[in-house]
């Protein structure tokens, strides 16, 4: 047997539709109903990230030789920009999105909603090759029927769910449910590479509670049904996973377990906090968002937050490797210029242990308890 010569890594990658982590295409009748559906069903999802990937209707517009980028002084930010449809360009561009809408009159999308329109009839029949994955039919009126090529080519279509197109509700909860289910499963990551210098030794090996401290954060994580990992400068083990990203810190660290894992959250947790217990893991899963690009817990007296006892969720991978390629190492760095879901809870609980002599004073104080 001739083994076949591969020339790249063969990586782990993001579960994509066409365009986007999660995309529906809408299609079935004019343009204007379907950007009228969006924005209606839109405004019922507002806790979730949104967009609309729609054609230009503007006709006679000279190709663009300047891209303008125009800020609202509230933050909004409006592009006119041009180029042609790249997917490999969309899915940074929609990385941060839980949900992209999609015209379907001009793009294709992985999954649709066909809108049942009598005056579109013909349109339909041209994009019948493009409906594998309907989840709903909308009926522009009650009374509209199923066009007789559609029953032929899918003989279950009348199986599948149907709304009329003033059911917005009804419509929104369906799409809702489509996104829940495709919310990325969380696992652990338990840095233990840290060079410990102040310390002297290795801190993820200091016994607080009976055991060397790497193994109670894990447990803590065990605990709550997450998978978890060790990340090590280098391992072997099936619970390791060893940096490729080197010399970057916890960093490098978390930016390895993405590569390892980009459809997982992770939930990073140090070794030097040994303060954190299990009501604190489960209050930062409990008020985990997973629309956000991590879940971080802030020490009340603190400025910033603490980035090594955070749920990163998969969109924060891209966002990493982008101030990576700015020449920034720091995750702190980038929760703080990001939209993240803070929890804050009393700064005695997340105390970084780094010498000999707050070692000391740490395991004494806890013995107490």
């Amino acid at each position: 047997m001739v083994k076949k010569h591969s020339k790249h890594t063969n990586l782990e990658r993001r579960n994509n539709d066409n365009f986007a982590p999660n995309e529906i295409a809408i299609l079935g009748t004019n343009c204007n109903n379907i950007s009228d559906l969006v924005t209606k069903v839109s405004q019922k999802l507002s806790d979730y990230n949104l967009a609309y990937f729609d054609a230009s209707h503007a006709k006679n517009v000279e190709e663009n030789k300047l891209s303008e980028y125009v800020f609202h002084h509230q933050g909004n930010l409006q592009i006119t920009t041009s180029g042609n449809i790249n997917k490999f360009q969309q899915r940074l561009d929609f990385a941060q999105f839980d949900y992209v809408f999609i015209n379907g009159n001009h793009y294709q999308g992985a999954k649709q909603i066909l809108i049942l329109d009598e005056a579109k009839e013909a349109s339909v029949l041209k994009r019948l090759e493009q409906l594998d994955r309907i989840q709903f039919v909308v009926k522009l009126k009650s009374e509209t029927k199923y066009f007789d090529f559609l029953v032929e080519k899918y003989p279950q279509i009348k199986n599948i769910t149907c709304y009329t197109i003033d059911e917005v509700d009804e419509i929104a909860n369906h799409i809702n449910n489509l996104i829940q289910e495709k919310i990325a499963p969380v696992k652990g990551l338990i840095l233990v590479g840290g060079k410990s210098t102040r310390m002297g030794t290795d801190k993820a090996e200091l016994n607080y509670f009976g055991k060397p401290q790497k193994e109670t954060a894990k447990e803590l994580l065990e605990n709550n049904n997450l998978e978890t990992f060790y990340s090590v400068q280098e391992g072997s083990n099936e619970n390791e996973i060893s940096d490729k990203f080197l010399n970057l810190g916890p960093f490098g660290g978390i930016c390895s377990a993405f590569q390892k894992d980009p459809n997982s959250a992770w939930f990073v947790l140090a070794t030097d906090v040994p303060f954190v217990n299990e009501e604190i893991i489960q209050l930062v899963l409990k008020h985990r968002n997973p629309s956000k690009t991590a879940t971080a817990i802030k020490g009340k007296g603190k400025q910033f937050v603490e980035p090594l006892i955070t749920i990163y969720e998969p969109k924060a991978y891209p966002i990493l490797l982008q101030y990576l390629a700015q020449g920034y190492s720091c995750p702190r760095k980038m929760l703080i210029n990001s939209d993240v879901k803070i929890v804050e809870i009393d700064d005695d609980f997340i105390r970084n242990i780094n010498t000999p002599e707050e070692f000391e004073a740490a395991k004494s104080e806890i013995q107490k308890k």
